[in-house]
């Protein structure tokens, strides 16, 4: 049981973690900030909300755990803003999609952070759109420097272990490599096909099933926040790149060739990856 948390930045997962933990009676109280007054108004009104402050630090003042749900490129200013106000055992967080960076800055600023990446969410955005369930059964990745202290990594692993998650540990750089495959290239590709296809006859999309639907969903989401992450993950992301042309091409030329064992061994492959999800 948590006394009290904080959440900056209370969209879909900030929302959804102050719901479960609600919910499971796991924190007493929750405070919340975001830049926008028109987002404090709304968590002021949501019943996993305490309370709501203007400025970010004095809504960490006397909270166990602070957990920064912002886009990444804000992180670490927030890390430094805070800093001063946090209590000496308060355990920091975030759930961005990146990590080396901000968890290297947040060594220089001198602030108790641990990084984590939920691997949760959906093309939705918005507090409107959070749910305790959203974290069931899902990964999280923690992502602690070699000098992290051992009793805050249990910590943080317990608080996400107890809305259901199943955690992981690995290196800042490690995990970026990982969601570069796993997550951001499968964005690309989906926002990619989709803006290729705007260039063909517009009333074709009238006719898709729904394995297009299936398979560009997550081009739905927020451009700017890809933006910032694909380009916060910009080498990874890159190398990723590289690696599917080598496979899209070696898929080309079985085609260009007839080469149907190629072919079907390709289409093989896909298909045991996505029966083992």
């Amino acid at each position: 049981m948590l006394k009290q948390m904080t959440i900056l930045g209370p969209g879909l997962l900030g929302a959804s973690l102050a719901l479960a933990m609600k919910e499971r009676g796991l924190c007493r109280r929750v405070h919340t900030w975001s830049r926008r007054q028109e987002t404090r108004k709304r968590a002021a009104q949501m019943n996993w909300c305490d309370a709501v402050f203007d400025e970010a630090p004095q809504a960490c003042l006397g909270s166990d755990l602070v957990v920064i749900c912002t886009p990444v490129e804000t992180i670490s200013p927030l890390l430094a803003k805070i800093a001063p106000h946090l209590p000496s055992d308060a355990l920091v967080t975030d759930v961005g999609s990146t990590k080396s960076r901000i968890c290297h800055e947040a060594r220089a600023i001198d602030v108790p952070f641990i990084g984590s990446h939920p691997m949760a969410g959906s093309e939705r955005t918005g507090m409107e759109h959070a749910r305790a369930d959203l974290f069931e059964a899902a990964a999280c990745i923690l992502t602690p420097l070699e000098n992290a202290d051992k009793a805050q990594i249990k910590r943080l692993r317990s608080l996400w272990e107890s809305v259901g998650m199943r955690v992981v540990t690995c290196t800042p750089e490690g995990h970026d490599e990982i969601v570069a495959h796993i997550s951001h290239l499968p964005h690309l590709i989906a926002s990619i096909l989709c803006s290729y296809l705007t260039t063909r006859d517009d009333a074709w999309k009238q006719l898709a099933g729904g394995g297009l639907r299936d398979t560009t969903r997550v081009a739905a989401g927020d451009p700017t926040l890809w933006q910032q992450i694909l380009e916060s993950n910009q080498d990874e992301v890159l190398h990723a790149i590289e690696g599917f042309e080598k496979e899209l091409n070696s898929f080309k030329r079985a085609l260009q060739n007839k080469d149907t064992p190629a072919l079907t061994a390709q289409l093989t492959k896909g298909k045991q990856f996505r029966d083992s999800l």
